[in-house]
C-alpha cells in the first residue's frame, strides 16, 4: 500500500525550495469569543514581566495525557458537519532503526492495514469504504525520519461510527497481526515503490544527504530504506521495531471536529488506557546534526535532470520551538525580516537579464531540533556566477543597512491582514488544519495558543516592533563569511555551464568581497487608481429566491450573478467568462494567442509592475487574473470583505490601463527558456508529451510541453494586442461573485467599478476547430529514462451528449470502478 510515505523526491525538495517558508506555523486554530480576554497578567504584553510568561495553550482544546503517558488532542470544531479527524502520531520513524531494520518502519506503517486484533486483513479498508472513507485519498498514512502519522477521517452522522475509529487507531498502535507471510508479500510492495521513486532526483538526492546532514545518522536512515535490506530481513526485525517504538509514551491521540470533547476523553482512556510501556524501555534519543566546520562545493549532475539550482547552507543549528510570548515576539521580529528579503530577491527577477529564475534565503528548519540560514536559487541561462553574486549581495545588503521604514510598514501590512482573516474565520476553520497543528505540537512543541491570542499578540506587538529591531535581528541571522555547503544541482548537457567545486567556491568567495550599497526605495502611488470613473447603471435586475441569487444585467452588456455566503466571513471569490478564446485566431497567431495572457500578467497594470503591484496591495487581500482559454475568456480572483473595492478596481485596471514593458517581457521570455530548456529530460515528461500526441496527432491547437524554443516566437506587441482585443470590453461577460457581502452594498461598488467598463460590442462565438481525439485504437510506446519503471495508461473517448444526470452517472460509476480496482489490487495481486 503507497500511502504517501515520504519519497526521494520530498526529501529533494526539502533539501531545497521547499524549505523555504518564513511565516508563521500557526494562524488557524479556532477560538470562540468567550475565549477573547487574555489569560496573560493584565500588564502591556510588551512589559518585560509578561514577555517572559508561557504561551498558553488554545483555550478550546482539551489536552491531556493517560497515565501510561499517552497524549491526547481533543477540540470541537464543526467545519465541516458531522465529520472528525482522527490521527494517530507515533514519534518513531526511520530514523530509529537498526542496520537490519532500514526501511522497515516504512514497511510497519503498510502492515497497518493487512490486519489487526479487530480488523482481518482487507477488512478494515472494506468498512472504511463502507461508510465514505476512501482508500488513499482520506485514509493515509506518512513515515518520515523522526515519526509515523496515521491519517483517517470519519463521518460522524452513523451512530458507532467515532467508536469504530478509535478502535483502528488502538489497533494500530497496540494491535497489529504482523502475520509472516503478510510481512513477506509487503516487502514486494515496498521494493515496488522503492523502484518506482528512482530517477534522477533518488540519484541525485543520494549524492547530496551525507552532506547535507553533514555525516549525521539522518543521511544513513532514509525512510525507503535500502533495496538489499529490503530484500533480506526477516519478519522478526519488523515486530521487534513495532514492540520497542510504539508505546503509549511516544503516542498522541488527535480527534478534531463535530464531536463533544468529553464523550471522547472518556473513550480514549477506554481504548488506549490498556496500553503498556515495555518493562525496559529504550531511551528514545533524537539524532543530532554536527555544525560544518569547514566550507564545501558539491557539482551533482544527472542527465535526466529537467532544471538547474544552485544552494548554499550555513551551519546547522539546534533549535527549540519558542514557549514564552517573548520568543512569539522574537519570531514575528524574524518572519518581517524574512519577508522583506524575500520580496527583495523577487523584484530582481524582473529584469531584462534577471540573475535567477526564483530565489529565495532565509533560516529554514532542516529536521527537528535543526535549522540553518539557506539561500537557493533555480539558475537561468546565466549559470551560477550571477546568481551567487546576487543572493550573497541582497543577503549583505540586508545585513548591512538594513531595511527601510516603507517595507517594514509594508511587511506589518501583509502580516496584520493574514492574521485577521484566520482569526475572521476562527469559527470555520477546517477541522484537518487544527490537526495539522496538533500534530506538530507532540513533535515538536510548536506553540499552540489559539488564534484569538494570536491576533490579539500580532496586533499589538506589531505597533512596537521597529525597524532598528528588524535590522538587528537581519544582522544575527544572516551569516557573513561562515563555513557552508555550495550545491550545484542539475543537467550534465554541455550547454548548461556546469562549474567546477573549486569555480563555485571561488564565486561565493568573490561575491562574499563584494562591496553593496544601500537600497534606494521606489516612491510609489498610495492608490491603484487616480479618480473615480463615472459610474455606469445596472439596468436590470432579477431575484432567484430559490437558489438565493441576485442576477443584474449591467448598461454595458455584462452580467452579473451574485450569491452571498456564510460559508466564509472574510472571503469573497469571483470569476467570470465568455465565449470566445484562442480559437477565435487563426493557426498564424496560435503562440501569441497561447500566451497572451500569460505575458499580460508580467506586465502588471497602469503604471504599476508586479513587484510595485504588490507594494501597494500590501495589507490588502485582493487578486484577479485574466486568461485566453481555448474556447472561452476567462477571468478568476479572490479578496477579504473588506478588500472587495480593492478586487474591482484591479478588474477596471485589467480593462482599462494594461501595461507594456519590454524589459519584464524579455525577462520573461528568459526565464521560461530556462524553465522549459531541459524539462523534455525527464521521462515522465517525455511520457506525458507523447500521450498527447498519440491522442490529438500533431494538431497545433493541442496542448502540450513547451518547447523553450516556442517562447521566443511569441511578438510582445502582438501579444498584448490579442489580450486587449478580448479584454478591453465588458459586453458578453458574466462575472460572478460568491461569498461574504451584502448585495445592496455591493450594487453601488458594481456600478462605479464594472458597469463603467467599455461596452463596445465583441466576438462571442463558440468555435470548436479542434484538437479532436483521434478515432479507434491507438497503442503508443515510449522508452525513456535509465532505470526499469514502466507506466501504463488506457484513455476512452468519444462523443457524448451533455446532461447533468449523465455526469452524475458517470463519476458514480468512476467510483465504483476504483474501488474494483484497489480490491483487485490489493486482495488478489497485493500491489497495493
Amino acid at each position: 500500500m503507497k500511502l504517501n510515505s515520504t519519497s526521494s523526491r520530498a526529501l529533494l525538495l526539502l533539501a531545497c525550495a521547499l524549505l523555504f517558508s518564513s511565516t508563521p506555523g500557526s494562524a488557524k486554530e479556532a477560538a470562540n469569543p468567550s475565549a477573547r480576554a487574555s489569560t496573560m497578567a493584565a500588564t502591556s504584553l510588551n512589559a518585560p514581566q509578561a514577555l517572559q510568561q508561557a504561551l498558553p495553550v488554545n483555550p478550546q482544546l482539551k489536552l491531556g495525557k493517560l497515565p501510561n503517558g499517552l497524549t491526547y488532542y481533543i477540540q470541537k470544531n464543526s467545519k465541516p458537519e458531522k465529520k472528525a479527524e482522527l490521527r494517530l502520531v507515533v514519534k518513531a520513524g526511520s530514523i530509529l532503526e537498526e542496520e537490519d531494520q532500514q526501511g522497515l518502519a516504512h514497511l510497519l506503517e503498510h502492515m497497518a492495514f493487512n490486519g489487526s486484533l479487530h480488523f482481518k486483513k482487507h477488512e478494515l479498508i472494506s468498512y472504511l469504504q463502507s461508510i465514505g472513507v476512501k482508500f488513499g485519498a482520506d485514509l493515509n498514512a506518512y513515515t518520515s525520519f523522526d515519526e509515523t502519522v496515521y491519517i483517517l477521517p470519519i463521518p460522524t452522522d452513523q451512530p458507532g461510527n467515532l467508536a469504530t475509529g478509535l478502535q483502528v487507531l488502538q489497533d494500530w498502535a497496540g494491535g497489529l497481526s504482523l502475520n509472516d507471510a503478510d510481512i513477506d508479500k509487503e516487502r514486494d510492495i515496498v521494493l515496488e515503490e522503492l523502484r518506482r521513486g528512482k530517477g534522477a532526483e533518488d540519484r541525485m538526492s543520494k549524492q547530496l544527504y551525507p552532506k547535507l546532514f553533514n555525516g549525521s545518522h539522518y543521511a544513513k536512515r532514509l525512510p525507503i530504506g535500502t533495496e538489499a535490506i529490503l530484500k533480506s530481513f526477516k519478519p522478526e526485525a519488523v515486530k521487534r521495531f513495532y514492540h520497542e517504538w510504539y508505546r503509549p509514551d511516544l503516542m498522541a491521540v488527535v480527534v478534531v471536529g463535530d464531536v463533544e470533547p468529553k464523550q471522547v476523553e472518556a473513550m480514549i482512556g477506554q481504548y488506549f488506557g490498556k496500553l503498556s510501556n515495555p518493562a525496559h524501555a529504550r531511551p528514545r534519543n533524537y539524532a543530532s546534526i554536527p555544525a560544518r566546520q569547514d566550507s564545501e562545493a558539491m557539482i551533482i549532475t544527472d542527465a535526466e535532470a529537467s532544471n538547474n539550482a544552485l544552494f548554499l547552507r550555513y551551519p546547522v543549528q539546534s533549535f527549540k520551538e519558542g514557549k514564552t510570548l517573548g520568543q512569539y515576539r522574537n519570531k514575528l521580529v524574524e518572519d518581517l525580516a524574512g519577508l522583506m528579503l524575500s520580496l527583495r530577491l523577487q523584484e530582481l527577477t524582473e529584469q531584462a537579464t534577471p540573475p535567477f529564475v526564483f530565489a529565495n534565503s532565509g533560516m529554514n528548519k532542516l529536521v527537528r531540533g535543526h535549522r540553518s540560514y539557506t539561500s537557493y536559487a533555480v539558475l537561468g541561462r546565466q549559470g551560477s556566477a550571477p546568481a551567487i553574486e546576487a543572493l550573497m549581495q541582497e543577503n549583505q545588503r540586508a545585513r548591512q543597512f538594513g531595511f527601510t521604514a516603507q517595507e517594514l510598514e509594508r511587511a506589518k501590512k501583509t502580516m496584520l491582514r493574514n492574521v485577521e482573516q484566520a482569526y475572521q474565520e476562527r469559527e470555520k476553520s477546517e477541522s484537518a488544519s487544527f490537526a495539522d497543528e496538533y500534530i506538530r505540537n507532540f513533535l515538536e512543541q510548536e506553540a499552540i495558543p489559539g488564534i484569538v491570542n494570536e491576533y490579539r499578540y500580532v496586533t499589538r506587538f506589531s505597533k512596537t516592533i521597529s525597524l532598528d529591531e528588524v535590522n538587528q535581528m537581519a544582522r544575527k541571522l544572516i551569516p557573513q563569511q561562515e563555513p557552508k555547503l555550495v550545491v550545484y544541482m542539475g543537467s550534465d548537457k554541455a550547454d548548461a555551464k556546469i562549474p567546477t567545486p573549486e569555480q563555485l567556491l571561488a564565486q561565493v568567495s568573490q561575491a562574499e568581497q563584494s562591496k553593496v550599497a544601500a537600497r534606494n526605495e521606489k516612491t510609489l502611488a498610495q492608490n491603484l487608481v487616480d479618480t473615480t470613473p463615472g459610474p455606469g447603471r445596472i439596468v436590470k435586475e432579477s431575484v432567484n429566491k430559490k437558489l438565493g441569487l441576485t442576477e443584474l444585467t449591467l448598461s454595458n452588456g455584462a452580467k452579473v450573478i451574485l450569491k452571498p455566503s456564510d460559508f466564509k466571513n472574510d472571503q469573497i471569490l469571483f470569476s467570470a467568462s465568455r465565449n470566445g478564446g484562442q480559437a477565435l485566431f487563426p493557426e498564424a497567431d496560435i503562440i501569441n494567442a497561447r500566451y497572451a495572457s500569460a505575458v499580460a500578467a508580467q506586465m502588471g497594470v497602469k503604471d504599476f509592475s508586479p513587484g510595485d503591484l504588490q507594494k501597494v496591495l500590501s495589507g490588502k487581500a485582493a487578486q484577479v487574473q485574466f486568461s485566453l482559454g481555448q474556447n472561452h475568456d476567462n477571468g478568476s480572483g479572490h479578496a477579504g470583505s473588506r478588500d472587495l473595492e480593492t478586487l474591482l478596481q484591479l478588474i477596471h485596471l485589467q480593462f482599462t490601463q494594461p501595461r507594456k514593458d519590454a524589459a519584464l517581457f524579455q525577462g520573461w521570455v528568459s526565464k521560461q527558456q530556462d524553465q522549459f530548456k531541459d524539462v523534455l529530460s525527464n521521462p515522465e515528461a517525455q511520457l506525458y508529451q507523447q500521450q498527447l500526441k498519440a491522442l490529438y496527432g500533431e494538431h497545433p491547437r493541442a496542448a502540450s510541453i513547451p518547447d523553450a524554443a516556442e517562447f521566443g516566437k511569441v511578438d510582445l506587441a502582438r501579444a498584448l494586442a490579442i489580450q486587449q482585443q478580448r479584454f478591453s470590453s465588458a459586453n458578453g461577460f458574466t462575472f460572478i461573485f460568491v461569498g461574504s457581502f451584502e448585495v445592496a452594498k455591493i450594487k453601488p461598488l458594481l456600478a462605479t467599478w464594472l458597469a463603467s467598463l467599455p461596452g463596445n460590442e465583441v466576438d462571442t462565438r463558440m468555435l470548436d476547430n479542434g484538437p479532436h481525439q483521434v478515432r479507434g485504437v491507438v497503442k503508443q510506446e515510449v522508452r525513456a529514462g535509465s532505470e526499469a519503471k514502466a507506466v501504463a495508461t488506457l484513455t476512452f473517448g468519444g462523443d457524448s451528449g451533455y446532461s447533468q444526470i449523465d455526469i452524475t452517472r458517470f463519476h458514480a460509476m468512476i467510483e465504483v470502478l476504483n474501488i474494483k480496482i484497489t480490491d483487485i489490487l490489493r486482495e488478489k495481486l497485493t500491489l497495493i
